[in-house]
Formats: structure tokens, sequence, C-alpha cells
């Protein structure tokens, strides 16, 4: 039994490893296709063309004092034809709404929403003196799902970008987003690029210096989205596997969202189980459609910056992916729903929601062998060789990919720093993290839909002489 079961360890780490460097090879291909897409088509043309969508960004915010007016500036400083910002103040226990009063001279207005979702009550809406196209939303406490749905019945525009509050958009992200619309009847749902802004500053509304944050678990997180994006999303859309679009950053169609039923409530994965709604309902009624990533368009978020919040965040990432898989377990498996039933969900199920019990089980099994004196050292090599080493080779290899054809840092020794980083994060933060996803699969039903805790850093900002 033992010695199956040391097989079955090996040969999961090997088949997961695998899959990983095919998506290393294939987000590079993607890559270099998007860096001569990007290089053809420049701002100027695309902003003299004659066809566009409008859009409207949604911006739930909860307690978000520190960083709501960076993160506004920067939504209304986009290079659009025509959009509108709706802010949703979902009964915020901090300054947001005063801040938000204060900076944008808001008075209160009468506004109408559509009655075609049901959501929590709203208390007031308000208008910019100053911005005539940003609105804001007073509402009840109801988490960020009620919150985006209350936006989605004031939007007017057949488009919506769904961002966070602590995010900022680079000036040209919607557009360039936004532009699969018009190239792509068929599209109903785009997701761009997100990186970690800690550290960096900011002018009038975007990065003026990108630089790394001085803290090791900030760095991590550069890893871990250099990798997520580029490594990830970019192999699934390329194979029409996207079962996530961030929360930080998507474009989706208003009226096949609201069709749908806007995003579930009770749910801590409302981004994911949105996407996975979309693929059934989609599927169900023989509709061509298809949603894609995208990885010319970025969204800045700032990351946690303690082991308690990040902890937390990870905690609801993981019974997020759970809530949505187990919401939508019909599809697991069923031919009805092609590659998305047949290959995305069980990818996902076997190599993402169960990866933590696997591989804290591995190291358990490890501990029992040890101390009843059957540990198999070429077992112990194995288990080490796929599980840390490997992993570390493509952490760095996708993390090289990013930082010498996309970003660019402003001092060498930031892309060595990352690199380090990306050799370093295997032994301990991944362990560490390992346990916390382990612990949340445990506790799944607790603190349904809840936005938890999280504490912002105040963006730094340079004004414009």
């Amino acid at each position: 039994m033992i010695n199956v079961l040391e097989v079955l360890i090996l040969l999961y780490f090997t088949v997961l490893n695998t899959l990983y460097a095919v998506a290393v090879f294939v987000a590079t291909r993607q890559l270099s296709y998007h860096i001569r897409r990007r290089q053809s088509v420049g701002l100027t043309e695309l902003l003299n063309r004659e066809f566009y969508k409008p859009v409207s960004i949604l911006v739930p915010a909860y307690n978000e004092e520190e960083t709501i007016q960076a993160s506004v500036d920067s939504f209304l400083s986009l290079q659009y034809p025509e959009y509108e910002v709706i802010v949703v103040n979902d009964g915020s226990k901090d300054g947001t709404l005063e801040t938000l009063i204060r900076t944008y001279d808001l008075t209160p207005s009468h506004r109408n929403a559509s009655k075609t979702l049901q959501t929590r009550p709203v208390r007031m809406t308000y208008r910019s003196r100053t911005r005539p196209n940003l609105t804001v939303v007073d509402k009840e406490n109801g988490g960020k799902a009620d919150a985006l749905n209350v936006g989605l019945t004031y939007a007017v525009f057949p488009l919506f970008c769904a961002v966070d509050a602590d995010s900022l958009l680079d000036a040209e992200a919607l557009l360039r987003l936004a532009r699969r619309f018009v190239e792509n009847d068929r599209l109903i749902a785009a997701g761009g690029s997100v990186r970690v802004m800690n550290g960096s500053t900011l002018k009038d509304g975007r990065i003026s210096e990108l630089l790394i944050p001085k803290g090791w678990i900030e760095r991590v997180q550069i890893v871990e989205y250099a990798r997520a994006f580029l490594a990830g999303r970019t192999t699934f859309s390329a194979l029409g596997l996207l079962l996530i679009i961030s929360g930080a950053f998507g474009l989706f169609k208003r009226s096949v969202v609201i069709e749908a039923g806007g995003f579930l409530e009770g749910t801590v994965g409302e981004d994911m189980e949105l996407v996975m709604r979309l693929h059934r309902q989609m599927r169900d009624r023989k509709t061509p459609y298809e949603i894609e990533f995208d990885l010319d368009p970025v969204c800045w978020t700032q990351a946690p910056d303690s082991w308690k919040v990040l902890a937390a965040q990870r905690d609801r990432w993981q019974r997020g992916l759970w809530e949505g898989l187990l919401h939508h377990r019909k599809m697991w498996f069923n031919p009805k729903y092609g590659r998305i039933g047949m290959i995305a969900i069980p990818y996902y199920l076997l190599f993402e929601a169960l990866a933590p019990l696997i591989e804290i089980g591995g190291y358990a099994f490890m501990l029992i062998l040890g101390v009843l004196g059957r540990l198999n050292g070429e077992f112990v090599l194995l288990f080490l060789l796929l599980a840390l080493l490997y992993g570390t080779v493509v952490s760095v290899a996708a993390l090289s990919i990013e930082l010498f054809m996309r970003v660019h840092y402003k001092h060498p020794k930031h892309r060595l720093q990352l690199l380090v980083t990306a050799l370093l994060e295997n032994f301990g933060f991944r362990q560490w993290h390992a346990w916390v996803r382990f612990r949340a699969t445990l506790r799944l039903g607790q603190q349904k839909g809840q936005w938890g805790t999280m504490t912002r850093q105040k963006i730094t900002a340079r004004k414009h002489n």
C-alpha cells in the first residue's frame, strides 16, 4: 500500500509540473504575438477609430479610505472615448464616502436604477460637480457581489468593467481590452493582466515609477502574479479553457451578465463563479461565445503586506475556488460542456483545489514513514525534486519572461532580487501557503460571502507640476 501511495504522489507532481512546463512554452509564444500586435496597433490609431463600445466602470468599495482617491483618479484619467465610473460604497465603516464627497464635490442626485436585479437597499446616489462621468452610490452593506449588482442596475452602457477599489488601471488598459469586443462579436467576457504596485509611486492617477517593494512577502506575490497570469491564464485562454477572470480587472457584456442573474451572493469567489455560470448558460443554450484573457491591458493592485492579511486573502481565494466548483458540480466531467467540463474543470479540481491537500498529505506521509523507520530515500529525493525543484525552475522561467519581455524596472538589481525571490519561494513560503489553503478547505461553508479584513497602505502620489 505504501509503494502504491508513493507512486501516486510522484505521478501527481510529475503531471502537474509537465503541465506547468507546457504552459510556460505556450505563454512564451502568446507573449511574442501580443508584443507584435501591440506594436502594430498604436494608441493613436485606436483613439481615431470611429467604432467603440461605451463602458461602465463598476468600483465596489468597502473601507477603502486610504486608496479610493488614487484609484478613482486613475479610472477618471483613462484614455477612452465614452465611459462612466460608478463607485458603490458598500456600507463602509471608515471615511470612504466622506473622502469621495470631499474630493469630487459630490451632490445628491436622483438617478434611477433598473429593477433587473434584487439588491440591498440604496441610501443615496451622488453625482460629481467637477467630473460629470462619476457617480457614487451609497448602500447598505451586502458584500462585494451585491455591490457589483447595484452597480449593474445603475450602469447604462453595453459593456461594464469590474475593478477593485484598491487598484489602478493603465491609461490605455480599458481601450486595449474593449477593442477585443469590437473585433469579436462572440466575445462576452475578457480579463486583463494584474500586477503588484506596492513600492511604486503614482503621478496623475498613473504609476510614475515602477519599484519593487521592500518587504519579501510583497515580492513573492509579484512572482506569483507573473506565474499565474503569464503561464496560467494566457495558456488557458489560448486553449479555450479559461475559468477565471480576476475580480480586479474584467470586462463583460452587461446584458449577458444580467440575463445570467448578475453576481452570485453568498460566495467569496464571485468572479470565478460568474465565469463558470456564463460558460454553463451559453453551452446550455448552444449559443456560440468566447471568453478570453489578454496579456496587454494592465491593472495594478495593492498586495497584502503582512502574513495575517495574506493568509486571510488566500483562505478566501481557496474557499471561493471550492464554492465555484461545487456550485457547478453538474459540469464536472460532463461532455455536454465540452472542453470546459472535460478538461478545464477537472484541471482546477485536481491540480488547484486538491493541490494543497495532496502536498500537505505528501509531507505528512514522509513524516509518518520516517517515524515508522520505513522512509524510502529514493521517494524523498524524487518528491522534493518534483514538488520543489522543478516548480522553482518553472517559476524562474515564467518570471524571467515577464521581466525581460514586458516589465521594465528602473534598476537591474530589482530584476535580480525578484529572480532570487522566485528561487526561494518554494522553500518555506510554498509550504506555508499550502497549509493556509489546506486549512481553508477544511473550513468550507464558514464566513460565506464576507469581504474579510484587508489593511491598505496609502498610495504615494506625486502631483503634476
